[in-house]
């Protein structure tokens, strides 16, 4: 059973609960994989001695709790000012000087920007051409995220439903966009619509699927790949042909067929007739629509932190659609860049620049800045918004989970193992970390660090890696 989500307890507790060393790695959803209690005691043993891989000194104090996030107004006349250029530093903080001689590593090729944010103030710790932006690569899910969970609020769920005519000879098999439709609820929707069917005495029937949902190209511009299905409002498993839950995975070329005709099976197995083959159609509208079932995705909230902690660029692209009907825009990715853009515009953030070409990142047109990225990691940790808390607990933890948990193991970084949760991105090229850590003193910190034509992965992630351990053992 999904555990309960950090976004339902009070706002403050959620906040303070992240900033606290000792508790620094929160419950990060229900598709983790059991490691909290392991996360728990590693953050207590590095964060009593400064962030080192050993144990306590006798005598050491602890963390002292950090103050709840500001009001809104607060956060946002600090980041006022956040796109500015060049390096700054907060009065009497040597955070430049711990940071810079990273930053200066050639891993990270010849351009990079970073910004730290106290989450707790919202105060601009350091910046390095925090408001320029960048190809972020998988980070900008970051933003497609925060955008979904402003504009549908963290209950919102999608629904793949049948619905017929008044004579009840065609079924339809209407997508909603849910692209973790699995087969056992396939499966519980097709007996749900055989009973709907039989009850009106109807038990052969044509099958017609809609996926008019969304509008626009189905293929991602980078084309078919394994990293993204054909961008469809109907689909099972995410169109993977494989057992895989998460990453790259030979796809279907045509998940709505391939999902419709799986459905005529299982409708055949519920003791429903289906004539020929499944053939896209239009569900029937207003009066003529008899709804026979439905099936409903997990609340938004839980869809986010799947997307943060596996990078799922499938999820990634339907929330950046669910926020286009949201804004009774087109359910493309025209209309999902403009919705997501438009939305993350209404909390007030810094988007001077930015391009949202699509909502995964795998889109090398998309542009965002190191200020929008702690920018809208300070909003989610303001405990004015606690709908926004998925972005906290869904980001992947160091050493423990998601696309982290091979990384923050070894010394260099270890700091980092427990205490960093951060989204990746990766492209050819483009290297990018983005997420909170919490310091020895128990500050929740926001960074961002992007970094382009950086010459290898394997040069630039522990380079990357090295910025929030830094900041996960500076004083």
């Amino acid at each position: 059973m999904p555990e309960p989500r950090t976004w339902q307890l009070a706002a403050g507790s959620a906040v303070l609960g992240l900033a606290l060393a000792a508790g620094a790695v929160a419950a990060a959803g229900p598709w983790d994989t059991g490691q909290r209690k392991a996360e728990r005691a590693r953050a207590v043993t590095l964060a009593t001695t400064g962030g080192a891989h050993h144990a306590g000194a006798p005598g050491t104090t602890a963390p002292r709790r950090p103050a709840p996030a500001p009001s809104a107004a607060g956060v946002l006349r600090a980041l006022g000012a956040a796109g500015t250029t060049g390096t700054t530093t907060r009065p009497g903080d040597d955070l430049a000087a711990t940071l810079v001689p990273l930053l200066a590593d050639p891993g990270l090729g010849p351009l990079r920007t970073a910004s730290v944010v106290d989450a707790t103030t919202g105060r601009q710790l350091y910046g390095e051409g925090a408001g320029t932006p960048m190809t972020p690569a998988s980070t900008i899910k970051i933003a497609t995220a925060a955008a979904a969970l402003s504009a549908l609020g963290p209950d919102h769920r999608i629904a793949t439903t049948t619905t017929t005519g008044p004579d009840r000879r065609t079924v339809t098999l209407v997508g909603g966009g849910d692209p973790t439709l699995d087969t056992t609820r396939l499966a519980a929707l097709a007996d749900a619509t055989a009973r709907a069917l039989k009850t009106h005495g109807a038990t052969s029937v044509r099958l017609a699927y809609d996926t008019g949902l969304y509008q626009g190209p189905v293929l991602h511009p980078i084309g078919p790949n394994e990293n993204l299905a054909p961008v469809t409002a109907l689909m099972t498993n995410a169109g993977r042909l494989d057992d895989s839950h998460s990453g790259t995975a030979p796809r279907s070329g045509d998940p709505a067929r391939d999902t419709a005709t799986a459905f005529a099976d299982l409708l055949h197995r519920a003791g429903v007739t289906v004539q020929g083959a499944p053939t896209p159609g239009k569900a029937p509208q207003g009066d003529r629509a008899v709804p026979l079932a439905r099936t409903d995705s997990a609340p938004l909230a839980d869809l986010v932190e799947r997307t943060l902690t596996h990078s799922d660029n499938d999820l990634a692209e339907a929330l950046a659609r669910q926020t286009a009907l949201a804004h009774r825009q087109p359910a493309g990715f025209a209309g999902a860049a403009k919705a997501v853009h438009d939305e993350l515009a209404r909390l007030r953030l810094p988007l001077a620049g930015s391009r949202f070409a699509d909502g995964s990142g795998l889109d090398r047109r998309d542009r965002v800045s190191a200020a929008l990225l702690t920018g809208i990691l300070t909003r989610a940790a303001d405990p004015a918004r606690p709908h926004l808390r998925p972005l906290l607990t869904g980001l992947p933890v160091g050493g423990f989970s998601g696309t982290l948990a091979g990384r923050y193991d070894d010394p260099a970084t270890a700091p980092g193992a427990g205490t960093v949760r951060a989204k990746t991105g990766t492209l050819k090229g483009v290297d990018t970390l983005a997420g909170t850590v919490v310091t020895p003193d128990g500050r929740l910190l926001a960074f961002a660090f992007l970094a382009g034509r950086t010459s290898s992965p394997y040069t630039a992630r522990p380079a990357l890696d090295r910025l929030p351990a830094a900041l996960a053992a500076h004083p």
